[in-house]
């Protein structure tokens, strides 16, 4: 069974004068000479995106979409129609966004945060602003300290309301964001916190305790192999100038330079941290 709109692994059939046809159980579904892999021949199984052409023809390609079905991306409007817009996702062909399911009218060059989703009457893949309706914490799917996707969607007064895994909500406060984000941006995170009675969730950018101190350690080696094996931070330090210079809160600070200082890998004076050769 093929899926629309996700990536498959399909048998190559045959070959023809301008390109491949895969094995969908059927006639086959056309991959374009142009986006045929070198040497690629009959009995190959090749990975593909399946997706609808202008013709409205079942098509494969190897190109890499910027978002597949279910997923919750930006992506820049290129153009406009009385029906709807037309989003660059990384194809040939366009992602529509029918007028009903835009927010405002939309304007060529913006950038729009949009949920990819199957058109029940059409078959085809489409996309849609309001992204609401796409997301609950009714059954959560997630659980303390697991990491998972984290896609920024709008900003509040105690921080920014965040989408996790393109299903639920949650929300990244003002004290554990420490670099300037806006809708959109994507990144990993973790869950800190969830409230059972109303299903609400905190989470953190990053990994979780001693997993993020792992991915930390490597680089404030580097730092003070980089300064002749001494840097004017320790506990005490400012936690603005932590970050300023190591890019990491000076949670996460306090407890790499602890892990570091219990293997004897460096030593914490009142002046600082210092490389124990």
């Amino acid at each position: 069974m093929v899926k629309v709109g996700e990536y498959n692994d399909l048998k190559v059939l045959r070959a023809v004068e301008f390109g491949l046809y895969l094995d969908d159980g059927k006639e086959g579904i056309l991959l374009p000479k142009r986006f045929v892999p070198k040497e690629a021949k009959e009995g190959d199984v090749l990975n593909v995106f399946v997706y609808h052409d202008g013709e409205d023809r079942l098509i494969a390609t190897t190109q890499k979409p910027k978002g597949i079905l279910g997923d919750i991306v930006k992506l820049i409007c290129v153009s406009v129609t009385t029906h709807g817009a037309f989003l660059d996702w990384g194809l040939m062909k366009d992602l529509f966004v029918p007028k009903s399911q835009q927010l405002n009218n939309m304007m060529p060059n913006g950038a729009y945060l949009v949920k990819i989703f199957l058109d029940e009457q059409t078959g085809r893949l489409a996309a849609s602003e309001k992204i609401d309706q796409y997301l609950s914490n009714d059954n959560l799917t997630v659980k303390e300290l697991e990491e998972v996707d984290l896609t920024v969607y709008r900003r509040t007064d105690i921080g920014y309301v965040v989408i996790i895994n393109n299903k639920h909500t949650g929300v990244l406060h003002h004290n554990e964001i420490y670099r300037n984000i806006t809708s959109g941006d994507t990144f990993k995170g973790f869950i800190k916190k969830i409230y059972p009675k109303e299903n609400k969730i905190d989470v953190a950018a990053g990994k979780s305790g001693y997993k993020r101190v792992e991915d930390e350690t490597e680089k404030i080696i580097r730092l003070l192999n980089e300064n002749n094996g001494q840097l004017p931070f320790n506990d005490k330090s400012n936690p603005d100038e932590i970050y300023e210079f190591f890019q990491m809160s000076k949670k996460t600070f306090k407890m790499t330079i602890g892990n570091l200082y219990k293997q004897r890998i460096i030593s914490i004076e009142t002046d600082g941290i210092t490389l124990i050769k």
